[in-house]
């Protein structure tokens, strides 16, 4: 797995569209459920991975650009080194983004939740999430937080083409974890 940054999100509860009973709240890497802090490319401190070197780069965002960062969960994320292409029906590897600096902090607390398979049709930020977004976790077996319990499960998905019909590829696998925020 390869580190590659932090995001802030605003988790929500399940939504009452998503008739998968046994989801409590959506912590899928994409923003579309669970949005991020704020609508953060535009201020250019993101890593070459469209995320976060640190929590206290988010921190200085948002205290830029007056940005509330209460209520917001932290996490940090790790990917598969390979995407799958299910036109192709192929992994191929991918980089960072050369232009952006990246030198990722590791947390010194961090609690796996699950797995999060995350569409990258144009390459850049993290686009949509299927097993929330286009409700998938009502077919797939997910864990409380609409996640995944295993890296080989997500490939297992991918490779049988159990996402064939939702958001367009690649895709990569995340690994999910929640880490408290440091002290400021």
């Amino acid at each position: 797995m390869i580190a590659v940054g932090y995001m802030a999100k605003r988790v929500v509860t399940r939504p009452s569209w998503l008739k998968a009973a046994h989801v409590a709240d959506v912590f899928s890497v994409s923003g579309c459920m669970s949005p991020d802090f704020a609508d953060y490319i535009c201020f250019w401190k993101h890593n070459g991975y469209w995320l976060f070197d640190s929590p206290e780069t988010i921190r200085a965002v948002a205290l830029e650009h007056a940005i509330d960062l209460s209520g917001t969960s932290l996490f940090y994320y790790e990917v598969g080194d390979q995407e799958f292409d299910e036109k192709e029906r192929r992994w191929t590897t991918f980089q960072a983004e050369p232009t952006f600096s990246t030198n990722i902090i590791v947390p010194s607390r961090m609690n796996l939740e699950g797995y999060d398979i995350v569409s990258f049709s144009a390459r850049t930020s993290p686009e949509h999430s299927p097993l929330s977004c286009n409700a998938l976790a009502e077919e797939i077996d997910t864990n409380r937080h609409c996640l995944l319990d295993s890296f080989e499960r997500a490939q297992q998905l991918l490779n049988d083409g159990a996402l064939n019909q939702a958001e367009p590829g690649p895709f990569r696998i995340f690994a999910v974890y929640s880490t408290p925020w440091p002290e400021s």
